[in-house]
Parts: structure tokens; C-alpha cells; sequence
């Protein structure tokens, strides 16, 4: 296995790490830019190397309906289909199958449910995860988990995490018969592949720490904190965070999937959180909101009509140094596609600036200064 970790520098509960792929390292606390389909909406792979993305996030569901795993294998997995050559994680398709909510229903076998394309039937279970994900031959492999809405009573909730730990441990079996080559029909594409458990158990301290404890036995490369931002108050969240990272290994990544704002991170990396991902950067961008040090801007804004300044006054990606803000909300008020394009460089630029500057603040000492200072800057109230 070519996969490691390693803590270079800790501030209290935040660190900041090397973590090693068969595709290459990556810097923690690291943001990974969303590529749903094997694409970052709006940009390049040219334009996220220049930004410094060093790990994007693909999805086992969409990849799985089109154009197939299957396809993707025989082209060489999924590095060389998209021409990434840098670490890939995917995840699993639990939570695309629980927005589905009336397409699909749960059991112990699996998520049975109806294609968003063409309506075809599937059942997505924890071995077909595992089988796609090898084939797909990401560096990091989600296990299937079962995400619940929020409000969930402590006994759904319960029992909604003691069946992500069975089928974690039916994931973690099916891989190590894959690696073990007993799985003659799964073409797996990437040998050094890692697969996350997930922690689950809701907003219920004692159900989080037994989840974390039940799924560390299990025995996987590292551990995510799954379930969180389904609609719970954000102070809730911070909490369950807090109390969950304790529980995970020092020596293995945590990762909190699907989070969040850029405040949200800085306040998950003071609480242990070493890798993140999120649609807003790029969806977002596509809405005409931006991320600047100054706090969130509509560049819808009439407002903004004649305004002669960058977006971000404090911030050097190709956006800022060469557009305004009236130039922008034209673009954006005329519907072109380069609005889409311009707001997300500058929206993943300031998110991978945001994890570079908490990586610098790490290494010298003084990551609770920035982060006071981050408040404060962007007007954030956390």
C-alpha cells in the first residue's frame, strides 16, 4: 500500500499533515474541489492545478449511471479517463441515494433505487460501492453509509448507524477480497487504494463516540465523520465534530464529508478535521456569490453596475487581477458562461488560499490567531 499519513505540526486540536497517495501527496488540511462526473463545473484541470487543488472528489453514483464503471475500467480507470494525475477520492453514493428520498428505499441488503436519468432500476450495496470504486481505481474509497435527515430521533438514529457499521464491515470484507484477487469480476485499476470508514450516530454524542469506536476496529486507512450538514444549527455541528475527533486515530486523516463554508472550515480544522470537500465554492459561483476576505458578495447586485473594483482587493487569482466587479455582474446579468467561469476560479482560489494560509498558520504556531482574525475579516459569526 502506498498510502500514509503523517502529523508535521499541531495548534492545540488542529494539525497539519502529509498525506501520501499512489497518485501523489497532498498537503493537510486540504479542500477538495468537487468534480461530480469526473469534472469541476466551470473550470479545467489546468485551471485547478494553477490553484493549487492537489485531490479532487468524484462520485461513485453518477460515474456508475453514466458512463458506467465498467467503460471507465477499460479505459484505464478513472485518472486516466478524466487525464487527472493527481489523488482522486470517491465517494460511496450514500448520500446521492438519500436526497433521492421517493426513488429509492433502504434495507439490510442495500439502497434499492430509480436511475434520476432514465429511471432504471439499481440496488447499490456495500460490495457494489467497493466493486465500482475499484474499478473506478480512485486513491480514496468511500464505504456505502446510510445518511438520515435532520431531526432523526435517537432510536432511528441508532439504528441507522448500527447498519452503516454492518455494512462498513461488508465493504471493508469485500476489498480485502479484492486485494486478495478473489474477486475475478472486478477489474480493479489502482492497487494502492485506500478505503475511509464512516462515522455516523447523528447529533447523539454517545451514539457518535460508539460509531467511531465500532468503526476504528473494523481496521480501515482512515476515518470520515459523515451525516453532518443535513440541516442541523451549525453550533450543533461544530459539537458533533468536536466530540467525535477524539475518538479517531491521531495517526490516520479525519475527514468531515461535505463541509462547508469557509468559516465551517477553519472552526472543523480547530476541532481535529484534516480533509474537506463542498459544492458551494462552485455552486455558488454559478448563482453569482462570491467568497472574498471581506465576506460574502452577490455580484448580481445592481450595486455593482459600475463598480471599478477586483472582487477581492486581497486576492491574486486570475479573476481579481484582471476584472471588476462591473464587468463581472454584466457577464452575469447577460447569462454568458464566462460569469460561471470567472466566479469559480476566484471562489476555489480563495478556498485553497484559505487551506494554505491555515497550513502556514500551523506550521509557525499561530493558528488560533488566524483563525480569530478570519472571523473577524469575512464578518463571520461563528
Amino acid at each position: 500500500m502506498s498510502f500514509d499519513f503523517r502529523v508535521t505540526h499541531s495548534d492545540g486540536a488542529a494539525r497539519r499533515g502529509v498525506l501520501t497517495t499512489p497518485h501523489g501527496v497532498v498537503e493537510t488540511p486540504a479542500f477538495m474541489p468537487v468534480g461530480t462526473q469526473g469534472a469541476v463545473k466551470g473550470v479545467t484541470h489546468r485551471d485547478l492545478v494553477s490553484a493549487g487543488a492537489e485531490i479532487v472528489l468524484s462520485n461513485t453514483y453518477h460515474l456508475y449511471l453514466r458512463p458506467g464503471d465498467d467503460l471507465i475500467a477499460r479505459r484505464g480507470g478513472l485518472h486516466t479517463f478524466i487525464g487527472w494525475d493527481k489523488p482522486i477520492l470517491t465517494d460511496s453514493g450514500g448520500y446521492q441515494v438519500f436526497s433521492l428520498a421517493a426513488r429509492r428505499t433502504i434495507d439490510e441488503n442495500g439502497a434499492k433505487f430509480r436511475s434520476h436519468l432514465d429511471g432504471s432500476l439499481h440496488l447499490l450495496t456495500p460490495e457494489k460501492a467497493t466493486d465500482i470504486q475499484s474499478q473506478l481505481g480512485s486513491d480514496i474509497a468511500m464505504v456505502l453509509d446510510e445518511c438520515l435527515a435532520y431531526p432523526a430521533t435517537a432510536d432511528a438514529t441508532r439504528a441507522s448507524m448500527e447498519r452503516t457499521l454492518r455494512w462498513a464491515r461488508r465493504a471493508r470484507e469485500r476489498l480485502s477480497a479484492i486485494r486478495a484477487s478473489a474477486a475475478p469480476d472486478v477489474r480493479a485499476t489502482n492497487a494502492g487504494q485506500a478505503q475511509f470508514g464512516i462515522v455516523q450516530g447523528g447529533v447523539y454524542p454517545e451514539l457518535r463516540q460508539e460509531s467511531a469506536q465500532q468503526t476504528v476496529e473494523i481496521g480501515f486507512e482512515a476515518y470520515a465523520i459523515g451525516g453532518l450538514s443535513v440541516g442541523e444549527p451549525i453550533d450543533l455541528m461544530y459539537d458533533v465534530v468536536a466530540h467525535t475527533t477524539p475518538h479517531l486515530p491521531r495517526d490516520r486523516p479525519r475527514y468531515l464529508m461535505g463541509v462547508g463554508t469557509p468559516i465551517d472550515i477553519v472552526e472543523a480544522v480547530s476541532r481535529g478535521v484534516d480533509m474537506f470537500d463542498c459544492v458551494l465554492p462552485t455552486r455558488n459561483a454559478r448563482n453569482g456569490q462570491l467568497f472574498t476576505s471581506e465576506g460574502k458578495l452577490n455580484i448580481k447586485n445592481r450595486q455593482y453596475a459600475e463598480d471599478d473594483r477586483p472582487p477581492d482587493p486581497n486576492c491574486g487569482c486570475y479573476t481579481c487581477r484582471n476584472f471588476s466587479r462591473a464587468y463581472l455582474r454584466h457577464l452575469f446579468v447577460a447569462g454568458e458562461i464566462n460569469a460561471s467561469t470567472l466566479n469559480t476560479l476566484h471562489n476555489l482560489n480563495f478556498y485553497l488560499d484559505t487551506l494554505r494560509g491555515i497550513r502556514e498558520s500551523l506550521t509557525f504556531g499561530r493558528f488560533q490567531t488566524f483563525r480569530d482574525e478570519f472571523r473577524v475579516r469575512t464578518g463571520s459569526d461563528a
